[in-house]
């Protein structure tokens, strides 16, 4: 009688590769500094007026003050931080981890939860829980 031969360890989707962990990583940390550009940005790309608020029938409309528009530098640094954005974000969709998950059978949900694992995987964002905590 033979022994038999213990069967390989199952395919895991969440032991994702040291390169698609790094460009989710860097898909955050794009994220994060396009937010905080945006957060200096008049409301409006270009110049506008703004309106006053209004009341009709008991329900507001906020106004909106005057907005200068964008300087040509900022509106240099949204596009580029966009494009970059895209980029990355576009590696992390198609990246081969996703047909290899495919063909191990996983789909459907299996496949959602694994993308979602992704964001959250150990070195997939800038900060920690424990940087978290400690911030707040």
């Amino acid at each position: 009688m033979t022994t038999p031969v213990p069967d390989s360890a199952p395919f895991d989707p969440h032991n994702f590769p040291a390169d698609l962990v790094a460009t989710q990583r860097q898909a955050a940390e794009l994220y994060a500094a396009l937010r905080a550009h945006q957060a200096t940005l008049a409301w409006s790309r270009e110049p506008h007026d703004g309106w006053p608020e209004e009341s009709e029938r008991g329900r507001e409309h906020p106004g909106r003050p005057a907005s200068p528009g964008w300087t040509a530098a900022e509106g240099a640094e949204f596009d580029r931080l966009l494009d970059e954005l895209r980029t990355a974000t576009a590696q992390v969709q198609c990246h081969p981890w996703w047909e290899r998950c495919a063909a191990e059978g996983i789909k459907g949900e299996g496949m959602v939860a694994a993308r979602q694992a992704l964001k959250y995987a150990e070195g997939a964002v800038p900060l920690g829980q424990g940087d978290v905590e400690t911030a707040a």
